[in-house]
C-alpha cells in the first residue's frame, strides 16, 4: 500500500494516451465541435494544496480533456506544490474559511483579480470553464472583465438549509452571473441550490461528476482488505474529523454490528486517525471496540480501487453537505455492495435505493441493522453489487466528457 502527499496521483501515462487516441473516432461519435481541438481556461475556487471532491474533479476532467486533444490550462489559488503539473498555475496565495461544513482555501482580495483577468488575457482562450462561480474565490473575478471569451459555469454545492449569509447576496449573484452562457449542475441537488441565484437566461444542464470506471472495475482485491464470512470487512473513506462525512454515525453503527458479527473489521481510509480513534474510544473507553478498527490514512487512488474492490461492504454515513455521491459510484463500479445515507444526492447516485442500500440519515441503528441485513444474505449482496455496478458506467468520464462537449458547442455556436 502507498500513501501520497498531494492531491495529484493520476498521471497521464503513455498506454492511456495511445488508448484514447486509437479509440477517438468510435468512442467520440457525438463529436459537437466537429473536430476542432480547444484552447480551454479552467478556474477553480479553491487551492489545490488541500485534497477535495471539486480539485479532484478538475484534475480528472482536465486529463481527460487533454487525451482527446485539447489545450488545457488551470487557475487556482494557492501556492505550487512539485507534485503539480505544468498546466496547473496558481497566484500564490489562499486563506481558509469554514464553508458548507467543511474548510475552503481561497483566494479573493487584495490583486487576485488583477492576477486572475491577466492569466486569461496572455491564455487568449477560447471558453473559461468556473467552477463554484458563485464563490468568493477566483472564479467568480472574470464576471468584470468588459471582453472574455463564452463563460460556462460548473455549481458542485448542494446546501441542505439555505443560510441566510447566501441569502443576503441573491440580488447581487443574480446580476453578477447573467454573463454566464451556460450552467453546467453536478446533480439536481445542485441545482435546487443554484437556482436561488442564477439568472433565468442562463442556460442549464445536469451533468454528474465523471469517475474512471474501468479502473475501479479492474482493480485486484488487496488479501488484507478482503474480508470472510465470519470476519467482515466494512468500509469508510473520508476526513474522519469532519462531521457530515459521519464517520461518528459508522463508529456507533460498527458498535452494534460486532453484536452479531463479533470478528467484523472496520477499515477507515482518509485524513483524520487521531480524530478517528478519538471518536471511538469515547464510544468505548475500554478500548475493546478500537481494535476492530483499521485506520489506513490516505490512500492512493490505485489502493482506494483496491480498497472498494477487496471490502464485504462499503458504508458512506455522509449526514449533508453532498451534492453528488462521488464514492457511492466508485465503490459501485468496483463491485462493491454500498450502504449509504438516504441523502438526496445519494438517494440519485443509487436510484432510490435500487444500486445501494439506504439507511436514515444520521441514525447509526438503522445503519447497523442494513449492514447486519446485508451480510446475512448473500444473495441480496451480489444482487446489489451487480446493480451498483452497472449504474457506475452512467458516470464514466468517458460519457461525461461527451457532454461537457456538448455544452460547450452550444456555448460557441
Amino acid at each position: 500500500m502507498s500513501r501520497v502527499r498531494g492531491w495529484l496521483t493520476i498521471p497521464l501515462d503513455n498506454e492511456r494516451m495511445q488508448g484514447m487516441a486509437e479509440s477517438d473516432e468510435d468512442e467520440h461519435v457525438d463529436d459537437f465541435l466537429h473536430g476542432r481541438r480547444l484552447r480551454i481556461g479552467i478556474i477553480s475556487p479553491y487551492a489545490f494544496e488541500t485534497p477535495g471532491g471539486v480539485q479532484s474533479h478538475i484534475r480528472d476532467f482536465a486529463n481527460e480533456l487533454i487525451c482527446r486533444g485539447h489545450d488545457v490550462q488551470v487557475f487556482a489559488p494557492g501556492r505550487r506544490t512539485k507534485d503539480m503539473p505544468l498546466w496547473v498555475h496558481t497566484n500564490g496565495s489562499s486563506f481558509a474559511v469554514p464553508y458548507n461544513g467543511s474548510v475552503a482555501h481561497l483566494s479573493y482580495f487584495l490583486i487576485a483579480g488583477l492576477q486572475t483577468r491577466r492569466w486569461i488575457r496572455q491564455g487568449h482562450f477560447d471558453l473559461l470553464h468556473l467552477h463554484e462561480p458563485e464563490a468568493p474565490s477566483l472564479s467568480h473575478k472574470p464576471f468584470t472583465m468588459h471582453r472574455h471569451p463564452p463563460l460556462v459555469g460548473t455549481f458542485h454545492t448542494a446546501i441542505d438549509l439555505y443560510p441566510f449569509g447566501l441569502k443576503v447576496f441573491e440580488r447581487y449573484l443574480h446580476r453578477y452571473l447573467k454573463p454566464l452562457d451556460e450552467a453546467i449542475f453536478v446533480s439536481d441537488a445542485a441545482r435546487q441550490t443554484a437556482e436561488h441565484y442564477l439568472p433565468e437566461s442562463v442556460r442549464r444542464t445536469v451533468i454528474p461528476n465523471g469517475i474512471h470506471h474501468d479502473r475501479f472495475a479492474h482493480a485486484v482485491p488487496d488479501p488484507q482488505w478482503t474480508g470472510t464470512a465470519q470476519a467482515p470487512t466494512i468500509g469508510f473513506l473520508g476526513r474522519m474529523g469532519e462531521e457530515r462525512k459521519g464517520f461518528a454515525v459508522f463508529a456507533a453503527a460498527a458498535r452494534q454490528v460486532l453484536r452479531r458479527y463479533p470478528h467484523a473489521r472496520f477499515l477507515c481510509a482518509g485524513d483524520g486517525d487521531n480524530d478517528g480513534e478519538a471518536m471511538v474510544k469515547r464510544l468505548d473507553p475500554s478500548g475493546d471496540l478500537l481494535t476492530h478498527f483499521e485506520f489506513l490514512g490516505r490512500i492512493s487512488d490505485n489502493d482506494k480501487a483496491r480498497f472498494y474492490r477487496s471490502l464485504s461492504l462499503y458504508v458512506a454515513p455522509q449526514t449533508g453537505g453532498e451534492s453528488f455521491g462521488m464514492v457511492l459510484a466508485e465503490a459501485m463500479s468496483a463491485s462493491c455492495p454500498v450502504v449509504s445515507s438516504d441523502l438526496a444526492a445519494f438517494r440519485a447516485v443509487s436510484q432510490d435505493g435500487r444500486s445501494a442500500a439506504l439507511f436514515t440519515n444520521g441514525d447509526a441503528t438503522s445503519c447497523a441493522d442494513v449492514i447486519c441485513r446485508l451480510l446475512s444474505d448473500d444473495g441480496e449482496r451480489s444482487d446489489l453489487a451487480i446493480a451498483g455496478e452497472r449504474r457506475s458506467k452512467d458516470f464514466d468520464w468517458n460519457a461525461v466528457v461527451n457532454r461537457v462537449l456538448h455544452v460547450y458547442a452550444r456555448a460557441l455556436s
